[in-house]
């Protein structure tokens, strides 16, 4: 199995966060981006202040790598206008894919409402510019009713305000990677998490992001249905290894 085709490797820490500067997480993207274009994995996701440099990186290297990037990270609860200028500025960089961190404090809250306005607004922006959409849910935050309740929600919402030939673009995705959870509890995609999204999810592609981090875990991943898998280690898991990183 090729997993390489189905891997977004990813750096999403800020600088800040790593203890680095600018250029250096710059530079930690460029290598990133630079393990991608050589092992034929599929797509980099960083964070969107790097996105305009990378796409030019990638556009002078002739490589037809997509380049992802967050909106609403980590927390989700930017407002939609929020999102929504977030995410222009990204696709105006030069961003293929948006990986919207859904307010799932809000639906928690019993907001579903703003959770609907959010999904169909910011969503329609991606679809306008022919760029992919995906949705992360937190499933660590949630519990398995929850997963199933959002998840099928997102399927709706999609079927019912975009076109069937859209769909494939508009992905549901399991996690940051970045939520604190308690007990030692996975805060990535679960083999459970995850056949729970894929049974509630319809037409929709189901992404895994986060605790995939061995190939054989990624295999079973795909054998499942997932269509994408977000990942730290892409290069252990196409080189047969397990991944170092925790995301």
């Amino acid at each position: 199995m090729n997993i390489a085709q189905y891997l977004d490797s990813t750096y999403l820490k800020t600088p800040s966060q790593s203890g680095i500067s600018e250029n250096e997480t710059l530079q930690k993207d460029i290598d990133l981006t630079q393990e991608a274009i050589d092992n034929g994995i599929f797509a980099v996701m960083i964070r969107p202040d790097y996105v305009s440099a990378i796409k030019k990186y990638i556009l002078e290297k002739n490589s037809n790598v997509v380049v992802g990037t967050v909106i609403g990270f980590h927390e989700g609860t930017y407002s939609v206008e929020e999102k929504m200028a977030e995410a222009t500025k990204a696709i105006n960089d030069g961003a293929d894919e948006l990986d919207f961190v859904i307010n799932y404090n809000a639906y928690l809250n019993g907001d579903v409402d703003l959770v609907k306005k959010e999904f169909i607004q910011c969503t329609a922006l991606c679809v306008q510019h022919h760029k992919v959409a995906k949705w992360i849910i937190e499933i660590a935050a949630l519990t398995n009713a929850q997963i199933a309740d959002l998840t099928k929600h997102i399927s709706e919402w999609a079927a019912e305000n975009f076109s069937d030939q859209d769909l494939s673009s508009i992905f549901v995705k399991s996690s940051t990677g970045f939520y604190e959870t308690t007990d030692g509890k996975p805060n990535g995609a679960t083999f459970e998490g995850i056949r729970i999204m894929l049974d509630n999810a319809g037409r929709l592609p189901v992404k895994a992001a986060g605790g995939v981090r061995t190939p054989e875990d990624a295999e079973k991943m795909i054998g499942m249905g997932v269509k994408r898998i977000g990942t730290s280690s892409a290069l252990s898991l196409i080189k047969n290894q397990s991944a170092s990183e925790a995301y």
